[in-house]
């Protein structure tokens, strides 16, 4: 199809211009309702922010009214698809943490709220049910506590409620504060966190039990930079409720102690900002408050865009761990997950490991789309050939053949934190780890020394045992095959939760893998052919 405009105007042409237009007068003349309407949900898939918007300009409308209703329909979904692609933002992944009833809900709740994806259908149901709650005011963890409970009965909620969207950024929130799994998740979690946002409570009493020892502020703040959470956010929050609110003075104190405690965990406290708010009333949130003029530094917002923005390791040789294996009739077998590392795409060749088969990659898809290639972050099927379902399990790893294919583990040393176990933990243990997305009890073989778990310095070699609160070196060896990578290499793969009598007892990050080669490794014909 020849489109007159294609380069210099197309930019022009807003999704949500179209969209109006389509509502207004030209829904009339652009031909039926349906089809109107089917280009209209297209347009509304590919919301953006406001400011690049633009009515459709008068010399578009003779050229959309001379042809025919389709190739209309068509013509106005790939022009707001070549705005969104022209002025697509950065993706971001945020993870909140901090002590309970420090207004995580209510902060993240209010940033989704205002800036997010939640359907306006969604909210109007939820502020109703709110009013016969006799709720008086609607508070924004209300929103975010029933996506939960919505999410967590099973019901089917569309990853888009959890992002909202900065002047520079697309944030996605990796895991709802508050979840059941929510360590477990940040851990294992299916992605990396750019930055953190750690919520104090500002209150009198409330800041003094996140910070103490059994608080979780300083845990959660110890685990983002064991995981590679290099930036974080400061949020001093509930600054209304403090004496006198909105003190100067307590925002100071706080500061001053929780930057005292994140320089020994290991971050660079003049880098991180420290935003006082009110995630309920909204202060220094999106729009600086009066209430706290004597603060000069970034909003939330503004600290939100101040994010250094994260390389992406696409061109790291590719690591997909499996989620799941399909037969799908006519097509074959298709194992799905996400890429972590480098690329992947049609014609390649894939290694998988533990066992070694190596096969084709006939096609990929992402949202039931064929896509020339994948890159880091996109969960994706990938078609393969001459493969049966019974031969990929959930936890092997897709590589490719000709770049540092995965291997099977041997063994691997790895540093352990213990967070969470009532005894001592000595030679011989062999709790289930769970590393990416495989799942398989793992052998304490050697613990090898205990270190201080800041500064990485060692405390004694070869001890008996590790108990809550120390961390240590430990040889591991898996009881079944298994495919890790260290931490340094390929972060997704090289951090671990140990888990037992389900909880998370423990946390880890590899630093070094002893492979194995695989013996008698499958090579399917197609691949054959191709090496």
């Amino acid at each position: 199809m020849n489109f007159p405009y294609w380069d210099h105007r197309a930019a022009t042409f807003g999704a949500a211009g179209i969209s109006h237009a389509f509502s207004g007068r030209l829904a009339i003349l652009a031909g039926s309702s349906q089809t109107v309407s089917r280009a209209r949900s297209n347009v509304a898939k590919l919301s953006g922010p406001d400011e690049t918007y633009v009515g459709i300009g008068a010399d578009i409308l003779s050229f959309l009214l001379t042809k025919p209703q389709r190739k209309r329909a068509h013509f106005c979904f790939i022009c707001a698809r070549v705005v969104k692609m022209g002025k697509e933002k950065f993706h971001i992944n945020i993870v909140v943490i901090g002590h309970v009833d420090s207004g995580k809900s209510t902060t993240t709740g209010h940033l989704i709220y205002k800036l997010g994806g939640i359907d306006k259908r969604v909210i109007e149901r939820f502020e109703k049910e709110a009013a016969e709650m006799n709720k008086r005011s609607f508070k924004y963890a209300w929103v975010l506590d029933k996506l939960k409970a919505e999410r967590e009965r099973g019901i089917t909620i569309d990853i888009a409620l959890w992002k909202f969207e900065t002047t520079k950024y697309y944030c996605t929130v990796i895991d709802a504060p508050g979840h059941r799994d929510f360590i477990k998740n940040m851990i294992t979690g299916t992605s990396q966190a750019d930055c953190a946002i750690l919520i104090i409570d500002s209150t009198t009493g409330g800041f003094e039990a996140g910070i103490s020892k059994d608080g979780q502020t300083r845990e959660h703040a110890l685990l983002a930079f064991t995981l590679g959470v290099k930036q974080m956010i400061c949020c001093c929050n509930k600054m209304d409720a403090t004496t006198p609110k909105y003190s100067k003075s307590r925002y100071e104190e706080i500061m001053k102690e929780v930057s005292a405690y994140l320089k020994k965990v290991g971050y660079n406290p003049d880098k991180i900002p420290f935003v006082p708010i009110s995630g309920f009333e909204g202060d220094n949130m999106i729009e600086r408050s009066t209430n706290l003029d004597w603060y000069k530094g970034p909003i939330l917002l503004e600290a939100l865009d101040n994010v250094t923005e994260p390389k992406r390791p696409s061109d790291k040789p590719l690591r997909l761990p499996l989620q799941d294996v399909y037969k799908i009739g006519g097509i074959g077998t298709v194992p799905v997950g996400r890429v972590e590392t480098g690329v992947i795409k049609p014609g390649m060749l894939v290694t998988f490991a533990p066992t070694g088969l190596t096969t084709e990659v006939k096609s990929v898809e992402m949202h039931h789309e064929s896509l020339p290639e994948a890159l880091p972050g996109d969960n994706v099927g990938f078609n393969v050939k001459n493969v049966a379902v019974k031969d990929l399990k959930r936890g092997f790893v897709a590589s490719d053949s000709k770049n540092d294919p995965a291997k099977e583990a041997a063994n691997f040393t790895a540093q352990v934190i213990i967070m969470n176990h009532p005894g001592q933990i000595g030679n011989g243990y062999a709790p289930v780890l769970d590393c990416h997305t495989s799942h398989i009890a793992v052998k304490f073989a050697e613990i090898l020394t205990k270190v201080d778990r800041r500064s990485g310095k060692e405390l004694e070699k070869e001890p008996k045992f590790l108990k809550n609160g120390d961390a240590g070196f430990v040889k591991m060896v898996p009881t079944k095959p298994m495919t890790v990578e260290t931490f340094a290499e390929y972060p997704p793969l090289g951090r671990f939760a140990v888990r037992d009598m389900r909880q998370t007892v423990a946390v880890g990050v590899i630093k070094a893998v002893e492979k194995k080669e695989p013996s008698g490794a499958k090579v399917t014909k197609a691949a054959a052919k191709k090496k």
